[in-house]
């Protein structure tokens, strides 16, 4: 059983910060068949991080946010998303007669905003990614890996992170 891994917190000055760890993100092998879970406020950078990371993926043409469809699908070459937003979610039978159960046991990159809205039935986050709004309108990002997908997602982050300095951001 793998424990949550203490936070690792970073720091996007702004939204060029947020595209440069998308772009991170993006080249990391594991995330292919990972389940990252998005958390945050409304306006917190869900959706932009997402619209990010799926266009250092490959996606091409418009990325829509899937708060009314609850499921946005993407294909590329050897890579199916699922972009998923729970906001709107309400019954449990949802789930089961929407297929996601089918969705999440296949392979490919799920990506869920609002994940709690859908608690008790998603499984566990590979990473889980807690967005808040500074003062200032930057972004505070806390990522917690919770299995060894997510523990190699968060260190090679956390390696890249480490690297020279920048100003696209940076660990805090």
């Amino acid at each position: 059983m793998i424990v949550k891994t203490p936070p690792l917190l970073l720091h996007w000055a702004d939204e060029s910060a947020t595209q440069a760890f998308a772009l991170q993100l993006a080249v990391q092998p594991g995330l292919r068949n990972a389940f990252v879970s998005l958390h945050g406020n409304l306006g917190a950078g869900k959706t932009t991080l997402v619209r990010h990371l799926l266009r250092a993926l490959g996606v091409q043409g418009r990325v829509k946010s899937p708060t009314y469809a609850v499921v946005e699908p993407y294909t590329l070459a050897g890579l199916d998303i699922w972009h998923f937003d729970f906001y709107r979610f309400n019954d449990p039978r949802e789930w089961e007669d929407a297929g996601f159960r089918d969705v999440f046991a296949s392979p490919g990159l799920k990506l869920a905003e609002w994940p709690d809205k859908a608690a008790g039935v998603l499984p566990l986050p590979d990473l889980e990614i807690h967005l808040q709004v500074n003062p200032d309108q930057s972004r505070t990002a806390a990522l917690q890996a919770q299995s060894a997908v997510g523990i190699a997602l968060l260190q090679a982050v956390q390696t890249l992170q480490a690297g020279p300095p920048s100003d696209q951001g940076g660990a805090v």
